[in-house]
């Protein structure tokens, strides 16, 4: 028979071997998850028969996204339904929408409510199963689908609800019976208990796939044998119990306690006297090769501090860590250093776990056989480890371990530690327990460092330069490793003023301000480097004084950026010692200002554009110069210079721009116009224009020669006087520097102003959406009144 017959899988009729629809309501059968999952060893025929009817296998098998091969595997001696509902139960729960989703798709289903429980009627369920999903009801918490609620979207004609694959176990190398989903617990403060916590414990088995090359076969074991060369055949040999394999034409042979290697020198000679092509050796003319295909499950036994104790079948492929982990990992009383795995009566090994915790290393870690007992007790001496360590936890101790010990254990100090002592706290015995109210002693543990011995190479020492004395520790110490104070706790200085970086910085014996000045990078440009100021917390607090100050001498020396010759590389300042100022020892909570060079200040610029010969942007040489001074320094005016144009604008402050009367300032420097600059001025002097332009409600807008004399109603009128709409009582005129004035009209008259060269007239529009004010009859009635009033007065004098 070839590998091809032996490998496929292939449907055929009732009568020899047809894999049925499951009648689970409506739900894809054996035949239709195997279609979709692919081809199957014939070898798990047998197991992929028709199931009793559930839901939940079917949910599994089918809706979250497993073949009904994969369900099959477990053996019938497993409760199945109860692993069903244990992995269906955390599907749910990983998905808290899924009642929304379910609503959805019932009401896109296109079915009406009564369609919807005539179907689940006609297919065994329950009318009414559905009608929390219906309408416009939202379903609590109370109503959240179970498993016969999502099978019964099926029996409705509707594409199922898949939820993630990632809601199902982990394939682990285990067959096991589920206990139900364990609740979610908080983490352990016992180091080591995380590691072996599975969200579910529910295992699959792992029968298949290549194995070491020690690995002894043995009765269930399933092997390939194939033959090539002057005959093409392929054999599934299955090992019995009594450890044989009948291989057709050649017989029984016994495999069982055999290794690969040792077999294949076995097959040598049993197949050499059926098949003479069989040699060894180039000359040989038929080949064969022998793996085992399936792996045989042993029972194990795991029993103490375990989570759920009990016989395990695991693969035999399965070590005693794989054992663990299938009774759902030790609990807080666990003894994890010496776990004992008995076989006939005899302890065979005794396994650290704190070896695979800690290093990684699995050395004692051995594959099981059949009848082997996992033993784990209940704890010994047990110590906890807090405070600035890598991993703060409750510790097991080996008789001989000490304090060192348990703080590698803990990964050693963290960078922030205090590596002076270690305090550790010890339950008295009851005797004792009378003379302290908490029943408990603290012990002082003084740290040293090893530096000046080891050396200053780096080292793989969780303790890394510091020494911890021997002491042995008893159950229920507690260590406690304190952590370097914070900045605002800690002994600190401060330094403030004219230096890179200032703030606080931590305060050390032998500290100086020069040591500090280097921490706060360096002084800046224009520091005064003559002296400095110290804060320093007073002697005497009688008179309420928070602080007495002192100066102290500094020096060129203070200056860091230097060049390869040792010389001074920045910007020139006052004249300081070049050397020989004396060393200044800082106390805890000192606070160092300083100084700024007296008139210091970097360069100030004003920009000149326009009209001037040398237009560009000027530098202060003082803080008094002036308008006139800047002019001069630009070359003066030149001839086509508008000099009642000049616009001045302050940036400074938001200030904006200042009238400034150039000409004045030019002809008396000592005016009030020739004003101070300030950093940013910008000045701007135009070009003379002899014309006048006139914008807006005007019936010709345009520019018109300007006229010596002539009063704004020329301008309007040159520009075709006033359009219907213009206001005639808000016209403007801007000048050339910038001022804007406004027509002013009361009943005494009109004010108004006077246009100049390069000026604009602004006529602006009137809203035709206003309310309009009859001006004529306002100022009648002004009248009126005026003249009443003139009469009383009158009238009252001759009285």
């Amino acid at each position: 028979m070839t590998m091809k017959a032996l490998w496929t899988t292939r449907e055929r009729g009732a009568g020899s071997g047809t894999l049925p629809e499951s009648p689970d309501h409506g739900a894809p059968g054996p035949a239709a998850c195997v279609a979709s999952a692919g081809t199957a060893p014939r070898s798990l025929l047998p197991l992929l028969r028709p199931a009793p009817r559930s839901p939940l296998l079917a949910l599994l098998g089918c809706l979250l996204g497993l073949s009904r091969v994969g369900i099959a595997q477990i053996p019938t001696n497993v409760p199945q339904p109860a692993q069903a509902q244990a992995a269906l139960q955390q599907a749910i729960q990983q998905n808290p929408g899924l009642a929304d989703v379910l609503r959805q798709r019932l009401q896109q289903s296109g079915l009406t409510p009564d369609q919807i429980r005539a179907r689940l009627q006609a297919s065994g369920y329950p009318a009414n199963l559905l009608d929390a999903y219906l309408g416009g009801t939202t379903p609590g918490p109370s109503v959240a689908p179970g498993a016969n609620e999502l099978a019964a979207v099926q029996a409705l004609g509707l594409a199922p609800i898949t939820l993630p694959v990632a809601a199902l176990p982990v394939d682990t190398g285990l067959v096991r019976a589920a206990r139900g989903v364990a609740p979610v617990e908080a983490p352990s403060r016992v180091f080591g208990v995380d590691v072996f916590r599975r969200t579910t414990t529910q295992f699959l088995p792992l029968l298949s796939g290549p194995v070491p090359a020690d690995y002894k076969l043995g009765p269930g074991d399933q092997l390939v044998l194939i033959l090539t060369g002057d005959v093409e055949l392929a054999y599934t040999l299955q090992v019995t119990r009594e450890g044989f394999v009948l291989i057709p034409q050649v017989g029984q042979v016994f495999v069982s306690n055999l290794s690969l290697d040792q077999l294949r020198d076995l097959l040598y000679t049993r197949l050499g006297r059926v098949y003479s092509g069989v040699k060894r050796g180039p000359n040989a003319t038929t080949r064969f090769d022998v793996t085992v295909a399936n792996v045989r499950a042993n029972q194990v036994y795991v029993v103490g501090e375990v989570v759920q104790p009990g016989a395990y079948q695991i693969s035999s492929l399965g070590t005693v860590l794989t054992a663990l982990y299938a009774a759902g990992g030790v609990t807080e009383r666990a003894e994890m250093r010496a776990v004992d795995v008995r076989r006939m009566g005899k302890t065979v090994t005794t396994l650290d776990l704190y070896d695979y915790l800690l290093r990684g290393d699995t050395r004692s870690d051995i594959r099981l056989e059949t009848g082997d007992v996992i033993f784990v007790p209940v704890h010994g001496t047990r110590v906890e480890v807090s405070g600035a360590v890598v991993r703060p936890a409750i510790y097991n101790l080996k008789p001989g371990e000490g304090l060192a010990h348990v703080i590698r254990a803990a990964g050693g100090f963290r960078a922030d530690a205090a590596l002076r002592r270690v305090t550790v706290y010890r339950i008295l015995p009851a005797p004792e327990r009378g003379s302290s109210p908490s029943g408990r002693v603290a012990i002082d543990v003084a740290l040293k460092p090893v530096s000046g011995e080891r050396g200053a190479g780096p080292t793989d020492d969780p303790l890394g330069s510091v020494r911890v004395p021997t002491l042995q520790l008893e159950d229920g110490d507690a260590i406690v490793v304190d952590a370097l104070p914070s900045m605002g706790e800690g002994y600190y200085v401060g330094i403030a003023g004219m230096v890179m970086k200032p703030g606080a910085y931590p305060w050390r014996p032998g500290m100086t301000l020069r040591d500090l000045v280097l921490l706060a990078r360096g002084p800046r440009v224009g520091a005064d480097l003559s002296e400095a100021e110290v804060a320093r917390l007073p002697q005497d607090r009688a008179q309420g004084e928070l602080a007495s100050t002192i100066r102290v001498p500094l020096d060129s020396s203070y200056l860091f950026e230097r060049d390869s010759l040792g010389r001074y590389v920045g910007p020139p300042g006052i004249s300081v010692p070049a050397s020989g100022a004396a060393e200044v020892a800082l106390h805890p909570f000192d606070n160092v200002l300083i100084l700024r060079q007296p008139g210091f200040d970097f360069q100030r610029t004003v920009v000149l554009t326009g009209e001037v010969r040398y237009p560009g942007t000027y530098s202060l040489l003082t803080k008094s110069d002036r308008l006139a001074d800047v002019v001069g320094r630009a070359g003066g005016l030149t001839a086509q210079a508008y000099a009642d144009g000049i616009r001045f604008v302050r940036r400074g402050s938001n200030v904006g721009r200042i009238n400034v009367n150039l000409r004045r300032a030019l002809e008396d420097t000592t005016s009030r116009y020739n004003i101070l600059l300030q950093p940013d001025d910008a000045i701007d002097i135009p070009e003379y224009e002899p014309s006048v332009k006139i914008t807006g409600a005007v019936n010709s807008p345009g520019s018109v020669l300007w006229q010596q004399g002539r009063d704004l109603d020329y301008y309007i009128g040159a520009a075709g006087g006033f359009a219907q709409l213009a206001n005639k009582g808000a016209v403007s005129v801007r000048y050339a520097n910038g001022e804007v004035r406004t027509r002013h009209r009361n009943i005494f008259g009109t004010s108004d102003p006077r246009p100049g060269p390069g000026s604009e007239v602004m006529v602006p529009a009137k809203d035709p959406n206003a309310p309009h004010t009859d001006y004529v009859a306002l100022f009648a009635a002004i009248a009126q009144i005026l003249a009443s009033a003139v009469t009383v007065i009158v009238v009252a004098t001759k009285l």
